[in-house]
């Protein structure tokens, strides 16, 4: 097969491998390599799966595995594996995005639990996310559209090493979260509501790094079926977003 055909170099191959399960012994099966191609070009194109060129190898093998590998949490595994060994940060910043869901995404069991929910938008997810000072990905969180930014602030906070600042824009100015950062002794880099009485004192020059989040997410949607959600269930739309992160930041 001609090298080109792979979205994978050398260099990001001997990286991701370590990492990847171990299939059956003598089982007959197509290469790894040859279907995480065909994962990252479909989610980067949007398009059906049916509709994967030929040259990534038979279109369910390259869903399938996407499919099962999600399931069992794979690309969780892979992208916190190569993110967790960053060291100490200065400063993190999050923010939240939403994600208009397609007619398809709709129909599963139990779709709250799928992170669906109606916002001014329509049917919309959320993707709340970490980034270190220089924008790269440390933690993903998903949920309903109609999720407050509060929400998933904390839950990203439990999941990464503490930082000495946090950075957020002034919808996460609540005493909660203040204090929940206070207790964990992180400064909090928050412009205060325009609604506030007593407005707290920020760290104006800190605050302006805040926008590599925002490139962060601008990458992040350059592929297509992370931009529009195409999936029914919560967990295989997080591998997506999971596994495109940590092609364009972390094995890059």
């Amino acid at each position: 097969m001609a090298k080109q055909v792979y979205w994978l170099s050398d260099a990001e191959w001997r990286r991701i491998e370590p990492l990847l399960p171990r299939g059956r012994k003598e089982a007959h099966r197509v290469d790894d390599r040859r279907v995480i191609s065909g994962i990252v070009h479909m989610l980067k194109s949007g398009s059906r799966w049916r509709d994967c060129p030929e040259v990534y190898g038979p279109y369910t093998t390259v869903y399938n595995r996407f499919n099962r590998w999600s399931r069992q949490g794979i690309w969780t595994d892979i992208f916190y594996a190569l993110t967790g060994s960053t060291g100490m940060y200065g400063s993190m910043s999050v923010d939240s995005s939403y994600i208009k869901a397609h007619r398809s995404a709709a129909g599963a069991k139990g779709a709250f639990n799928n992170a669906i929910g109606r916002s001014r938008g329509g049917q919309t997810t959320k993707i709340h996310a970490l980034t270190d000072d220089i924008g790269r990905p440390l933690a993903f969180l998903i949920t309903p559209g109609n999720t407050h930014d509060l929400v998933g602030a904390r839950g990203l906070i439990g999941m990464v090493r503490t930082p000495r600042r946090l950075l957020a824009d002034r919808a996460y100015d609540a005493r909660s979260l203040r204090n929940e950062l206070a207790a964990r002794r992180i400064k909090a880099v928050i412009p205060p509501n325009p609604t506030r009485k007593h407005p707290h004192l920020y760290d104006k020059v800190a605050y302006k790094g805040r926008n590599v989040i925002e490139r962060m997410f601008c990458r992040l949607k350059d592929f297509r079926r992370i931009a529009t959600r195409y999936d029914k269930r919560a967990d295989i739309f997080l591998s997506a977003i999971l596994l495109a992160a940590a092609i364009t930041w972390w094995i890059n």
